[in-house]
């Protein structure tokens, strides 16, 4: 027999199947041999081939192997067929049956005439049915039931089994589809099972976590699978044991007990198969879990790692331990900061130590390699932690040390001044003296707890600290100490020799016993004459001595009274000295603070998210050129000026050495509006609270925006104080010089405010050459061409102008005042027009008013008549712009008629030499200006009306000094452009220079230079001061100590001159008091006009001691933003 080896299910031959012209009904022979049923099926012959033996075969392949082996017996029901069929369906069966016959039964047709032919035929035809096992044929039920049991037996074939066909079918297919769910179900979980088995660690976290998120869903998937398969299984079971839920008495047959053992046992087979399959994805889950624990460890470490690199890094910036008290709190105040913000990263650190070490307890199969990165964290934490420790504790020591210095430093200038403050005159008396000794006294017993004791200590006590800076600081205040303490020794000694008894005791002398004795005899009277004689003559020898004596001591007292006011002098110009030096220290530190605080954290990261839309990329704007200058004052400027510490009347030389890089200055005043305008836009921003909160500062950043503004106008603050008291000092002249340059970099500054104020002007500002003058005057036009058009006819209402008077021309500019604050309220020039110097004339004077003049262009083509604020004002720039016209008249006759002028020294452009002119050169010049102030010779360039009386000196822009060459090719040298031609006078005001004056009618400003008087050129530029009746003001106190005569008057006093005296002295009379008396020439300043924008005589004297008229930059009170309201 042929046998398909493929195995057949229910479901692939279920409609064969349904057919039903064979069945295993379950029942069992007496040996327990299967029993196969071919019921009565009229078609039987009509069945395809295949299909009879796809039935077969699979009815033969239900039963058990033991079952199978015993045989099967075949039923076949042909009670109502024909003889023929029955042979053809037994000969059918016998051909195609797979298995192994027991026995063959056949019930034959019940008809009389087919009973007999089947019995005949089958006796002769026995052969050809070919069956190995015996055929027997049945004529009725009952002989069937003694072959099979009734029980065994099907309702149809007379027996009791309960049989359903389709009930069979259905089981048989639930089975099948469950073993192939079971089956299928072994093979996925055991490939699932080789393929968690096979999985290589991944290295980082992503990967494990897609490989764990994976596979956790392929196992979430195959439990699905599994809980799907074991309810079909037990739906299926349920099914089989129905009739015994129905029925608890009813007999399952030996089809159903073997379609419920395997039900059973693939049950059985799929709850190990998941066990199993539970225990090992424990495993693998938690070894997936432990790799994503260490991934994630080992990522965390890298990160922790490398930020505690990077503060360790940061913390060993901080090396650095002060300059100041004010210095090291600030470091403390970042250290403490930055503590802070580490401390989140180490104590990062320390939970992830923590983290790994819970790993390890939890027997982590990668404890090789957590363990040494928990130790690492751990070591790194503890370094980190006692490094910080460290640096607080160095900086707590520095901060103690500068504690101690600043007392020590302080005391020494509470010291100092206090021995400033003793009056040379009251000490000259006993009570006097002893009331200062007292004092002195009294003050050294403070020093205990304020001063530094001993040198060496401090140097053992505070060695971790000390570097090479430091330790010269702490030398340079135990000397500063030193020599404080030395001053009070000699103060001392003065002071107990003036404290010491004035008159002295007359001892009386006993005559000696050996005069009479040795002595001739002589009358009485006579020795009585010679006693008295004697006798006279001691006393009057005690009297002389005393007097010598007491001669001796006044004479010390003077000298030690002028030697105490040379002594007050030079402390007080230590204390100017000690005060310059302080403040560009904290200075200093405000710009750090400021650069670190605020322009640094606009490029951090972490910060970006605060800063504004419309701060952006405005950090140049904001700030300016700050860094610029803070690097110059930082690096340069500071440590020059403490190599003057003890020099204190030579730091002029410093600011003339360093003048050209305060031109710095001028760039950052410009940028200033911008920066101000854009702080208002942005103040608010959470940034710069943010900012200000981290720098514990009280004020916000404007107020520091403004230091180097203020920072700028206090040195000629300081210079005036040391000036003041180093006018006999071997520095006093470079200290006028740098006070000079200083104010001169205020004025242009001031008049770079104001040019860069100019709009509209197409041409290149600085080819017009120096700005010279600029002022607001109403202006009226009087052209003498064109007149046809209406704009050229003489204005009667006047125009508001304000004029720059460069070099080269002359700009006419409108004046705009804006809206707003600050400096955006500061007016703009819109510009109008230019006249060309070289086509100018002037008229000094107009008819019928003292303030007005006028500019002509082109031969009177074009007439501007000017009104000034006042008379003065006129005058200053008539005289101005005189001066222009005639050196430019002066340069074209030296090109054209090719003279050699050089050595005669002409009159010079607008900057020229420092030399003083000789007296041939004087003549030569004043007759040059003879020839100039001819109105025939000045080929229409002046008018006749503005020939000056006296011509100006050649020499009138620069400072003469009279004594050496050198010293004026250092002037020369250290001279900036724009402001080199300013001088040195005692007459300068605060407000003499501001950085944005006011230009209303009654405020104007100028960069005139000054002008030599004529009475000073007439001497050669070399004599003293001259009388100028007039009122004064006073600018500079003066008590009544100078003299009996002497008059006490206070800056600000208005005094009239009533008489010159001698050696500088002039008698007036005080108008706010009306009191007479003699004051010092050089405390007065001319007042010629009771304007705020007064032009003024200099009372000062020059290096050569002539005199200077110069004019206020800005007098008005309403001007916004002057360095004298703003001064730091």
């Amino acid at each position: 027999m042929h046998q398909d080896i493929t195995p057949l299910y229910a479901a692939d031959i279920e409609d064969q199947l349904k057919k039903q012209f064979a069945y295993l009904s379950g029942g069992r022979g007496q040996d327990g041999c299967p029993v196969i049923t071919f019921p009565d099926y009229p078609a039987f012959s009509e069945i395809p081939e295949k299909e009879f033996q796809n039935v077969l075969t699979y009815l033969t392949s239900i039963p058990s192997l033991q079952d199978t082996g015993i045989g099967f017996i075949l039923v076949i029901d042909r009670r109502q067929d024909k003889w023929t069929s029955v042979k053809a369906s037994v000969l059918r069966i016998a051909a195609s049956f797979p298995g192994n016959l027991q026995l063959v039964l056949v019930l034959r047709p019940t008809g009389f005439l087919q009973r007999t032919l089947s019995d005949i035929a089958f006796k002769f035809n026995r052969d050809e049915f070919k069956m190995k096992v015996p055929i027997i044929m049945l004529s009725s039920v009952p002989e069937l039931q003694s072959y099979i049991d009734k029980t065994q037996l099907t309702e149809d074939l007379g027996g009791t089994l309960d049989y359903c066909h389709s009930k069979w079918l259905s089981h048989r297919t639930a089975i099948e589809s469950f073993a192939l769910m079971v089956k299928q179900t072994a093979q996925m979980l055991q490939s699932f099972g080789t393929e968690l088995a096979e999985t290589e660690l991944p290295n980082d976290v992503q990967s494990t976590n897609s490989i764990l998120s994976a596979h956790t869903e392929k196992k979430g998937k195959m439990k699905e699978d599994m809980m799907l398969a074991l309810k079909e299984g037990h739906t299926i079971l349920e099914s089989i044991r129905e009739p015994l839920a129905k029925n608890p008495e009813y007999n399952l047959n030996q089809d159903q007990l073997d379609n419920q053992t395997t039900v059973q046992r693939l049950l059985d087979h799929l709850g190990e198969t998941e066990a199993a399959f539970d225990e090992f994805w424990a495993k693998h889950q938690q070894k997936l879990e432990q790799c994503l624990q260490l991934r994630n460890f080992e990522q965390n470490f890298r990160e922790v790692k490398a930020i505690l690199d990077v503060v360790s890094e940061r913390l060993s910036a901080f090396t650095d331990v002060g300059n100041s008290y004010a210095h090291v709190e600030h470091m403390l105040k970042d250290l403490t900061s930055f503590e802070e913000k580490s401390n989140e990263a180490v104590e990062k650190a320390r939970a992830l130590s923590l983290e790994g070490n819970q790993l390890i307890q939890s027997k982590h199969y990668a404890v090789d390699s957590i363990s040494p990165k928990c130790n690492e964290l751990q070591h790194l934490c503890d370094e980190f932690t006692a490094e910080m420790s460290k640096r607080r504790n160095l900086l707590h020591q520095s901060l103690e040390l500068h504690c101690l210095l600043e007392k020590s430093m302080k005391w020494c200038d509470e010291g100092i001044y206090l021995l400033a403050s003793q009056p040379v005159d009251r000490c000259q008396s006993q009570d006097g003296a002893e009331s200062a000794l007292q004092e002195i006294e009294k003050f050294l017993d403070t020093g205990a707890k304020n001063k530094i004791q001993e040198l060496n200590k401090v140097y053992k006590e505070y060695e971790p600290i000390l570097n090479p800076d430091l330790k010269e600081h702490v030398q340079k205040v135990f000397q500063k100490q030193e020599s404080m303490e030395e001053m009070f020794q000699k103060r001392q000694v003065s002071l107990k020799k003036l404290a010491a008894k004035q008159t002295r005791p007359v001892q009386p002398v006993a005559p000696r016993p050996e005069a009479f004795t040795k002595s001739p005899c002589t009358s009485p009277g006579l020795r009585r004459g010679s006693e008295n004689s004697s006798e006279s003559n001691m006393p009057r020898r005690g009297n002389y001595r005393r007097a010598k004596s007491e001669m001796s001591d006044i004479q010390q007292g003077r000298s030690g009274s002028m030697m105490d006011d040379e002594e007050n002098l030079a402390i007080l110009r230590r204390h100017v000295m000690n005060e310059l030096i302080e403040t560009e220290r904290a200075y200093v530190e405000e710009l750090l603070c400021v650069l670190e605080g605020y322009a640094a954290e606009m490029d951090n990261p972490l910060m970006m998210h605060l800063i504004s839309p419309a701060l952006q990329n405005k950090k140049d704007v904001l700030f300016g050129n700050m860094e610029e200058i803070y690097h110059f004052h930082n690096r340069i400027f500071l440590r020059e000026l403490e190599n003057y510490i003890d020099y204190p009347e030579l730091v002029g030389r410093c600011f003339l050495e360093r003048m050209e890089d305060f031109q710095i200055y001028e760039k950052y005043c410009q940028n200033k509006p911008r920066s101000e305008s854009l702080w208002r836009q942005c103040s608010d921003c959470v940034f710069f609270q943010e900012c200000q909160k981290k720098l514990d500062h009280k004020l916000s950043l404007d107020s520091y925006l403004l230091k180097p503004v203020q920072r700028i106008t206090k040195y000629q603050l300081l210079l005036k104080e040391m000036l003041k008291y180093s006018k006999n000092c071997e520095g006093a002249e470079d200290l006028q010089e740098a006070l000079t340059s200083i104010l001169g970099i205020l004025k242009a500054v001031n008049d770079s405010m104001h040019l860069i104020a100019i709009t509209g002007y197409d041409g290149n500002l600085n080819e017009l050459g120096k700005l010279l003058m600029q002022g607001s005057f109403s202006v009226w036009t009087d052209h003498k061409k064109g007149h046809a058009k209406v704009k050229d006819l003489a204005r009667f209402k006047p125009m508001q102008r304000h004029l720059f008077l460069h070099e080269k021309a002359v700009l006419f500019c409108k004046k705009r005042e804006e809206n707003g604050e600050g400096y955006e309220k500061a007016p703009s020039y819109s510009y109008k027009q230019s006249l060309n110097m070289t086509a100018v004339g002037i008229t000094e004077n107009v008819k019928g008013d003292v303030k007005k003049f006028e500019i002509w262009y082109n031969a009177r083509e074009e007439v501007y008549i000017i009104q000034a604020p006042t008379p003065e004002i006129k005058a200053t720039w008539v005289n101005e712009i005189r001066k222009v016209l005639t050196s430019q008249l002066q340069a074209c006759r030296e090109a054209s008629q090719h003279r050699a002028l050089e050595q005669t020294q002409s009159l010079p452009l607008p900057t020229s030499s420092n030399t003083s002119p000789s007296k041939n050169q004087t003549k030569n010049i004043k007759k040059l200006e003879e020839r100039k102030t001819d109105p025939a010779g000045l080929e229409g360039y002046v008018s006749s009306a503005s020939v000056p009386k006296n011509p100006d000196k050649s020499k009138d822009d620069t400072v003469t000094s009279s004594t050496s060459e050198g010293s004026a090719l250092s002037k020369k040298r250290f001279t900036l452009q724009g402001f080199a031609n300013l001088k040195s006078q005692k007459g300068w005001t605060k407000n003499s220079y501001s950085l944005d004056a006011s230009e209303d009618n009654d405020g104007w400003s100028s960069t005139e230079e000054p002008l030599n008087s004529s009475d000073a050129e007439e001497e050669g530029g070399a004599g003293p001061r001259k009388l100028v009746p007039g009122k004064y003001t006073v600018v500079a106190d003066h008590d009544e100590k100078g003299g009996p005569e002497s008059l006490a008057v206070k800056s600000g006093d208005i005094v009239e001159l009533l008489q010159e005296g001698e050696e500088g002295f002039w008698f007036v009379k005080n108008l706010t008091t009306s009191k007479e008396g003699w004051v010092p020439a050089s405390n007065l300043l001319a007042l010629i006009s009771n304007s705020k924008s007064a032009q003024s005589l200099s009372s000062s004297e020059s290096g050569t001691g002539s005199t200077f008229l110069s004019s206020s930059s800005s007098c008005s009170e309403s001007c916004n933003a002057t360095f004298s309201d703003i001064k730091g």
